[in-house]
């Protein structure tokens, strides 16, 4: 933090952790004149304003990002050679399909907030400065370090400070440090950038601001977090894949075609050249899954949409098919498995001789009005809340950090004086002069203390405060949410290990983990992680005790930040849930984080995936629907890469062997719209879940994608050779085709036809005719299509017309091979399975 502080001729010192008069000192201001206005202008020309500054990206920019990548440069490809042929109408509609990618992509950008700007939101807008020896309200980005400034009841605290005057203030830090309980400040205590003030009022000089303050690292933190998405990995391994196969077969055909123009026809000239370059428009046409990325967007985006149904609110698309491979989720633990609201325990009794009692007592030294979640407790506690009606408050001392206790002057409906007070144990021990029930209260608060609970002493004086009787010691505890339990549960047999990641004490964290059923290797983060630790670089020996560990404790925002980074580096993908500003970097740098309900703005912008639901049970539904949806990716994937394959070693076989071009660049574009609009409604199949983590195993998907493309070219080339047969041999019937224009039609329908048969079987690893069956609106979106196929072929539209006795030949020998591929399809598995 001494980035933020003037330099001066002594050494630096520690703003934080130095003596107050040392750092008033250190920053060279009169703490009851404060600041003149020429030193705050110097200061603020040298540390710049106090506020986040978010880069922006203008919006031609994020627009451009959307037409690159190695799929996109292909169809953008095709599309310019279309246009320099003159093929307007494959143009048109590659123009169509990328914009309308681009459209839905640019549509999910929107939708996702910035966490920048939410952070910012978090920020005081305005401070009261004590500036050229006057109090005065000034904005909060106007401070320099040494202003001196004042803080009260409902304030946001505007930059990092040290307390330097003033009773106390209770300051609610929770959402940058993950602490359950609002914080009791005295001073020489730091408040940090904001938090917000719940009670009481006090001065203090600016030791940190902008970036230099907890809030602006941890905004630092949010700007550098992100991690890109295995789909966006996927695709460009499938496009690259497919470019070096197209670019192969193209040098292929294309030398095949010019040694024939010159060495045999002797016929080259410039319209040979732009007959083979049309040729090479079909191929590049042929090789390119034109609606992948598209088919990708809406399959995500109907998932987004079916588990916004589950509770669950998608804001980036590419955490769904993270979340299926998620293996380790780190989950906060104040009010995401707790439920943030403080809850007595057993009471241990003392001088009373029951609970109630004692009970009764702490509840007298309460007050409501203050909504203070110790007296909230205490309050909720009374089992006749009717029974403080009996008597009369005179005097009431609130909290104060150093005394540590309230305390309550009353009087009964008898006229009798009795004061209550409740506070630190130890404190309220020492109102006792028995050293054995000192010595009791102190052994109370070490076993509650062990296991995790707080302990909050009650005593009480019947004649005016001369003499104490300590009643008893009452145990607080956060309570976990009813569905943690199961959950984490669910979580651990769908393969997912949870951590718990909080703020709070080691003990409580890990009393919490027992009731919670979850392991107990719990760490002290500052005793774990070195004070100049790099959350970015994350040493290997720490690296492996993050992943051994079941959780931390007393963490910071760098810390949570640093344990999901470096489970990332060590190939787990990560979940992380959290609901505070101090979970903002984690969420963002997480594969997919998580906001819980009720969480901040900041917290809600750096997450992929916003719980609107309370509690973590609908993570097991999300991890569920994921699965889901990424089993459909998965099966959509294999069947259009193999699917091109066949187009392109069809196109460039029959180019080689035939001299003869099997589909115009028309029918290729018709066909992969016939194939692919229907495709889209994968996103509604119903698909077996993963029992474990599933994720991009491109090997696998590339190599039963090429075995199966493979054998489908065989499929497509038998047709096409006795089809040619049958053109070349009149005589030979074994078509009956009568012309290479029929021919075109028949291998155009084939593919059509056989693409769709494919996807049945690429779909599941078994017989396509078992459960899961397709779902209703996958099964009548091929249905209509193909029926729109057979009307094309039969009638002629756009292609020359067939008789239906061929249609029917097709389809009858589609189906032929739909079995002889489901056969092949099953043995990839069975033998990819043995490799593992």
């Amino acid at each position: 933090m001494n980035q933020g502080a003037p330099k001066s001729t002594s050494s630096k010192i520690n703003l934080e952790k130095a003596d107050i008069k040392d750092v008033i000192s250190y920053l060279k201001v009169d703490p009851a004149k404060g600041l003149t206005t020429a030193q705050a202008q110097e200061r603020l020309k040298k540390y710049g304003p106090n506020a986040i500054v978010a880069k922006t990206e203008p919006a031609w920019k994020k627009f451009l990002k959307h037409f690159t990548g190695p799929i996109a440069y292909m169809i953008e490809a095709a599309a310019i050679v279309s246009a320099i042929i003159g093929h307007w109408d494959d143009f048109w509609i590659i123009l169509a399909l990328l914009l309308v990618n681009a459209g839905i992509e640019m549509w999910q950008d929107n939708k996702a907030s910035n966490a920048l700007a939410a952070l910012k939101k978090g920020l005081a807008p305005q401070a009261t400065v004590l500036r050229n020896g006057k109090w005065q309200t000034m904005v909060a980005k106007d401070l320099v370090p040494g202003d001196i400034v004042k803080i009260r009841l409902g304030m946001i605290v505007p930059a990092d400070l040290r307390l330097i005057g003033g009773q106390y203030a209770s300051i609610d830090q929770a959402a940058l440090t993950g602490e359950s309980l609002p914080v009791h400040k005295k001073i020489g205590d730091e408040a940090y950038s904001g938090s917000i003030v719940k009670e009481g009022e006090m001065t203090a000089v600016v030791i940190a601001t902008d970036g230099n303050t907890f809030f602006g690292k941890t905004a630092k933190l949010v700007a550098s977090a992100g991690v890109k998405s295995d789909a966006q990995k996927a695709m460009f391994k499938i496009g690259n894949f497919l470019i070096v196969v197209a670019v192969i077969l193209a040098v292929i055909m294309v030398a095949f075609r010019v040694y024939r123009s010159i060495a045999i026809a002797h016929d080259w000239g410039l319209d040979e050249a732009l007959n083979i370059l049309q040729f090479v428009l079909v191929l590049l046409v042929a090789s390119i899954p034109v609606a992948m990325p598209t088919v990708f967007s809406i399959t995500l985006a109907l998932g987004a949409l079916q588990l916004s149904k589950k509770k669950a609110i998608v804001s980036r698309l590419s955490s769904i098919e993270s979340m299926a491979g998620v293996d380790i989720l780190c989950s906060d633990k104040t009010g995401t498995l707790t439920q943030n609201k403080l809850t007595l325990g057993d009471t241990d009794l003392i001088a009373a001789t029951t609970p109630q009692e004692v009970i009764l007592a702490g509840a007298l030294a309460s007050r409501k009005e203050d909504n203070d979640p110790i007296d909230n407790a205490v309050l909720n506690a009374l089992k006749d809340s009717t029974v403080i009606k009996g008597y009369t408050l005179e005097k009431f001392i609130p909290f104060d950090p150093v005394t540590k206790k309230t305390e309550a002057h009353l009087k009964d409906k008898d006229g009798n004086e009795i004061w209550t007070t409740k506070g630190a144990p130890q404190v309220i021990a020492a109102l006792s002069s028995d050293k054995s029930v000192q010595d009791k209260v102190k052994q109370i608060t070490a076993d509650l203390a062990s296991h995790g609970y707080r302990a909050l002493g009650v005593a009480q004086s019947k004649d005016g405060g001369k003499t104490w009787q300590v009643l008893g010691v009452l145990s607080m505890f956060d309570p976990p949410r009813k569905d943690s339990k199961q959950t984490i549960a669910d979580c651990e047999k769908q393969g997912v290990s949870v951590k718990m990641i909080t703020g709070d004490d080691t003990d409580i964290a890990i009393e919490t983990a027992k009731k919670l059923g979850m392991g107990t290797k719990i760490y002290n983060a500052s005793e774990v992680f070195p004070k100049d630790l790099d959350p970015n670089h994350v040493p290997a020996d720490l690296a492996k005790k993050i992943e051994a560990a079941d959780g931390f404790a007393r963490v910071f925002p760098e810390h949570k930040y640093a344990i999901v980074k470096a489970l990332q580096n060590l190939g787990h993908l990560v979940a992380m849930t959290g609901d505070g500003v101090n979970d903002a970097p984690a969420l963002k740098q997480a594969n997919c984080g998580t906001a819980v309900a009720g969480a901040t703005d900041a917290a809600r912008s750096a997450a992929a995936l916003i719980l609107t639901a309370p509690g973590l049970s609908v993570i097991k539904t999300a991890i569920q629907e994921a699965r889901k949806i990424f089993a459909r990716i998965t099966s959509y994937t294999i069947y259009r890469v193999a699917l091109t394959m066949n187009i392109m070693f069809l196109v460039v076989l029959s180019s080689i062997f035939l001299n003869f071009q099997p589909l115009t660049a028309i029918m290729i574009v018709v066909m992969s719209l016939l194939d692919d609009l229907p495709i889209m409604t994968i996103a509604y199949d119903n698909t077996a879940v993963s029992p474990t983590p599933i994720r991009w195993k491109m090997k696998k998907i590339l190599t039963t994608s090429t075995i199966l493309g493979v054998f489908a070219v065989i499929q497509s080339m038998l047709l096409l050779w006795f089809g040619y047969l049958d053109v070349k041999n009149p005589g030979s019937n074994f078509l009956d085709v009568t012309s290479l224009a029929q021919l075109q039609t028949i291998m155009f329908l084939q593919l059509v036809a056989g693409g769709h048969l494919l996807l049945f079987i690429t779909r599941q690893t078994k017989w396509f005719f078992e459960r899961p069956f397709p779902a209703p609106q996958l099964f009548w979106a091929i249905v209509i299509t193909q029926i729109f196929a057979i009307f094309m072929c039969y009638f002629g539209w756009f292609v020359p017309k067939i008789s239906l006795l061929m249609i029917a030949e097709i389809w009858g020998y589609n189906i032929i091979w739909m079995f002889i591929l489901n056969i092949i399809r099953m043995a990839i598995e069975k033998w990819q399975g043995k490799k593992i």
